[in-house]
């Protein structure tokens, strides 16, 4: 009941638009890439025409107006930084000065024997469990014991504690028991 409770208050949240989370949210263990679907902030100080919301998109590039196409896959925010600040020092502005945040992240996604499979929005501090709570729950074939998951960072699936903590971009996956 007390997961339930959980799942309802973080899909209110997300409804009400009241999740904002600050770009250090995420995992205080690593530093967070950004991947393709994670909404920006990008100011440039003293310059409005330059600052905005932006999205990574499908090719893991960040279209901002005046220097085109940077490439932000795979980018901490601090190393975004650097590059759009290198990119508009030598043509455009003497000394810019940049930041950025995260306005929102990439969805994570869940697959197998849960009730609703898909991908959801990315909440901070999420476990495997609550994931799985957002996606209906198990179904009575899951084999709950054994939970897979492939990080965005890596390509390899292992197999993790369901209290691990979800990031953006996950790929869960929860296997149907032999009997």
């Amino acid at each position: 009941m007390k997961i339930q409770l959980k799942a309802l208050y973080y899909l209110l949240a997300l409804m009400a638009g009241s999740f904002a989370f600050p770009a250090g949210a995420v995992d205080s263990q690593q530093q967070y890439r950004l991947g393709s679907g994670d909404e920006l902030r990008i100011n440039v100080f003293g310059e409005e025409t330059l600052s905005g919301d932006f999205q990574v998109g499908a090719r893991g590039v960040v279209a901002m107006p005046l220097i085109g196409s940077v490439a932000a896959e795979g980018l901490t925010l601090n190393q975004l930084e650097d590059t759009i600040e290198n990119k508009l020092k030598p043509d455009y502005l003497k000394n810019p000065q940049v930041s950025v945040e995260v306005l929102n992240y990439r969805p994570f996604y869940i697959l197998g024997e849960v009730n609703d499979p898909g991908g959801y929005p990315f909440v901070s501090g999420m476990t495997v469990l609550e994931a799985v709570a957002l996606a209906g729950g198990f179904t009575y074939r899951a084999k709950t014991s054994k939970v897979y998951i492939r990080r965005a960072s890596n390509q390899k699936e292992e197999l993790i504690s369901i209290t691990e903590v979800v990031l953006p971009g996950d790929i869960i996956r929860v296997r149907e028991r032999i009997f």
